[in-house]
């Protein structure tokens, strides 16, 4: 049998917020009721959500709000991070994110934490690289990062 719930949050490989869905008893049962990430569909549980929806709407904008202001600091930023080579090209070791936050934060007095830098994988040379800082889904800054021997 499936049982048709109001997801009250989003539920991945399920739905997002505000999405009525069909699912199994056992999972609705098990699952989604007892973690309140779900409610059968009922005029209380749609106004429940309409009071969520405006929470996590005024969540979002603030969040948006110290995204930019955050970008704003990181606005033409320039970053130099020293690291041991082979060869004075080739790095010994190599350059990931936490040492991009540490040069940040020693250089620019600006605080980030390093699951916030986008890297593909750590620099392993030496050169000028942009990085993406993602803040926000919709606020993602580029700096610039340059790896030099030292």
């Amino acid at each position: 049998m499936a049982t048709e719930l109001l997801l009250l949050s989003d539920v991945e490989h399920l739905g997002k917020a505000g999405e009525v869905v069909k699912v199994a008893d056992g999972y609705a049962r098990n699952y989604l009721l007892p973690k309140d990430l779900a409610a059968p569909v009922t005029k209380n549980a749609l106004n429940r959500l309409a009071k969520l929806r405006k929470i996590r709407e005024e969540q979002e904008k603030m969040e948006l709000a110290e995204a930019n202001a955050k970008a704003a600091e990181l606005k033409d930023v320039a970053v130099t991070v020293r690291a041991k080579t082979v060869d004075g090209v080739r790095l010994y070791g190599s350059v990931g994110a936490a040492e991009i936050v540490a040069a940040l934060k020693e250089g620019n007095k600006v605080e980030l934490d390093k699951s916030r830098i986008v890297l593909d994988e750590p620099f392993k040379e030496t050169g000028t690289f942009d990085v993406t800082v993602k803040l926000h889904a919709k606020v993602q800054p580029v700096i610039k990062v340059f790896v030099v021997e030292g």
